[in-house]
């Protein structure tokens, strides 16, 4: 009489017939890298380089000596802390759109947008970070020009601290709105160098066209982003100016920055 033998093929994994194995469990916290990290990398990375180390040397330097200067040449009675101010912060209306620009061109100049992607393939958010990224390195250089005109008001200028909050508020949204129109161009054309020839030629252009043929001039008052900015940066706005500042801002920034985010997200990264 022979033993039966049973010939049931043991379960995958070495799990009893009919038991099935645990399934693992989910790991805990929100999927994919957090934006605080994704924030931190562009804001690191636009110091990083050497490229934008120079940029803020540069911005600093410039300011510095406008000031030292106006010290030393200007004349006594118009250096107060907003004259001072209103000096160090010229430059930077004109460069800090380039710290935008090499914010929104990095991975397609350097070629690091395969990786930035990959570990973040989530486009729109390393777009948000990077225009993030450039508005706080924007205000840490305010900051800057801010104590360094107060510095200078104290050793050399008239001590008149005559700065009211709607000069420092216009002050400060007109140089966001020039940094976001660097990160918006910056996308736009996805290259260093055209971008920063196109921020800085086109609006001058337009500023020239606008005087010259007279069937422009109305436009200009709405259309021209140095000149909607002008009572901004003097505290002076008014209904009428508010209006043109939106209508020149959506011309200048918000149209370049939708197209170009628009481009980020659809190109194909190589």
């Amino acid at each position: 009489m022979s033993t039966p033998t049973d010939t049931t093929a043991p379960a995958v994994g070495g799990t009893p017939d009919g038991v099935r194995p645990h399934a693992p469990s989910a790991l805990a916290g929100s999927p994919g890298v957090p934006f605080s990290r994704t924030f931190q990398a562009e804001l690191r990375k636009m110091v990083d380089t050497r490229a934008g180390r120079w940029m803020v040397i540069v911005m600093a330097g410039a300011a510095a000596i406008i000031l030292a200067a106006f010290l030393i040449w200007g004349p006594a009675e118009d250096a107060s802390f907003r004259g001072l101010l209103e000096l160090s912060t010229l430059p930077l209306a004109m460069l800090l759109p380039v710290l935008g620009i090499m914010a929104a061109t990095a991975e397609w100049t350097q070629r690091t947008g395969l990786v930035t992607f990959t570990l973040e393939p989530r486009r729109g958010r390393v777009v948000l970070a990077k225009a993030l990224a450039a508005l706080a390195l924007a205000a840490v250089v305010l900051v800057a020009a801010v104590a360094a005109s107060a510095l200078a008001n104290v050793v050399g200028g008239t001590g008149e601290w005559d700065l009211t909050a709607a000069v420092g508020g216009g002050l400060v949204l007109a140089l966001m709105i020039y940094v976001l129109q660097g990160v918006a161009f910056g996308l736009l054309f996805l290259n260093t160098p055209v971008a920063i020839v196109s921020v800085l030629v086109l609006p001058t252009l337009w500023s020239i066209a606008t005087m010259a043929i007279s069937s422009l001039q109305d436009a200009g008052k709405w259309l021209n982003l140095d000149a909607v900015t002008q009572p901004l940066f003097a505290g002076e706005m008014a209904g009428q100016d508010w209006a043109q500042l939106a209508t020149a801002s959506g011309v200048w920034v918000v149209l370049p920055l939708v197209v170009g985010t628009y481009r980020v997200l659809t190109r194909e990264v190589k």
